[in-house]
């Protein structure tokens, strides 16, 4: 199977075509998602476009090494977790594979990250191992080629001079943060910030009562005093992310797409702006399984948009964008 087919990914029906080709690479290569499809009773032979593709529950990553071929694991990566619950392991065998997705999608929605300044505060991430988000913003800081790009973990006045410092200067600055930490920032400091992105990757690790993204969103834009704020959302199984400019509409690259199913019939899809269980196509996921069911709700709009509006119960709630329903 070649990868890089995947990044050229121009249309509709090239994205139909090289999914089938994924699914049949992976039932014939992946145990673990062949003997969940062979449950199902669906094979290659019976699937003739994408939305039939069976959507292996994200669950199995805690419980199941999911791994498509036999090419050596370069590196895993681990959800945060709770104390007391299991975590998700994502087995990386093509550490490049990872790399050039977020680093096509960053440039596709942003453009070059050499122009940017690069502020990230993910206290909760970097007080751990294994996170994918680490290891992407930390590359994409190293690429910025700029000595005021950087981590910040509880040096919130470091962090506020120099964010102040560089908006002020009209450089371009990505503050990228974790909800509470950044919640923590604006209690801290009122900005009014004219050039900087402010994204938020979701989640209060406990830190702080959850909140809908409406909510969150008004007193970040208020803090901050911007008029939008950005959202990634990506997840430890997943090597793609969608991106949000505002208004928690997101939009996927083209070698990943939304497909939302029925909460009380999961081989069921949901119509477009009907709320239901989120699953993830992620063509860049070619050496484990490509056709995730996440624990989220969301919709899906026809222009293929997505919002993403909660998990479903009895989840355990963690980062990338989860808000409580």
């Amino acid at each position: 199977m070649d990868s890089n087919a995947i990044f050229n990914i121009k249309t509709s029906r090239e994205f139909e075509d090289i999914a089938l080709k994924v699914f049949t690479y992976q039932y014939q290569n992946n145990k673990v998602y062949r003997e969940f499809c062979d449950h199902l009773k669906t094979a290659p032979k019976t699937i003739s476009k994408s939305t039939e593709i069976p959507f292996l529950p994200i669950q199995f990553f805690k419980s199941h090494l999911v791994l498509s071929g036999n090419k050596k694991t370069q590196t895993i990566f681990t959800s945060s977790g709770t104390t007391g619950k299991s975590t998700s392991k994502h087995h990386i065998s093509d550490l490049a594979l990872y790399e050039k997705s977020y680093l096509s999608i960053f440039k596709q929605y942003y453009g070059d990250i050499k122009e940017y300044t690069v502020l990230a505060l993910l206290p909760s991430y970097l007080e751990r191992e294994g996170s994918s988000l680490i290891y992407m913003v930390n590359d994409l800081i190293k690429k910025s080629n700029n000595p005021d790009s950087g981590f910040y973990l509880n040096n919130l006045d470091d962090l506020k001079s120099k964010l102040i410092q560089l908006d002020a200067s009209g450089k371009k600055i990505l503050l990228i943060g974790v909800s509470f930490a950044l919640l923590d920032l604006i209690e801290q400091h009122n900005f009014q910030l004219k050039n900087t992105i402010v994204m938020e990757t979701g989640g209060m690790k406990g830190r702080r009562k959850e909140l809908i993204r409406e909510e969150l969103h008004a007193q970040l834009q208020e803090g901050f005093g911007v008029s939008q704020i950005h959202s990634e959302y990506g997840m430890t199984e997943l090597l793609s992310q969608a991106y949000s400019k505002g208004n928690g509409i997101f939009e996927c690259p083209p070698w990943m797409k939304i497909n939302i199913r029925d909460t009380e019939d999961p081989l069921t899809s949901q119509p477009f702006e009907k709320t239901g269980g989120v699953n993830v196509i992620d063509l860049a996921n070619l050496h484990s399984c490509s056709f995730i069911a996440t624990q989220d709700l969301g919709k899906l709009y026809t222009d293929g948009t997505f919002k993403i509006l909660g998990r479903f119960d009895h989840s355990d709630i963690r980062g990338c964008n989860l808000m409580v329903f």
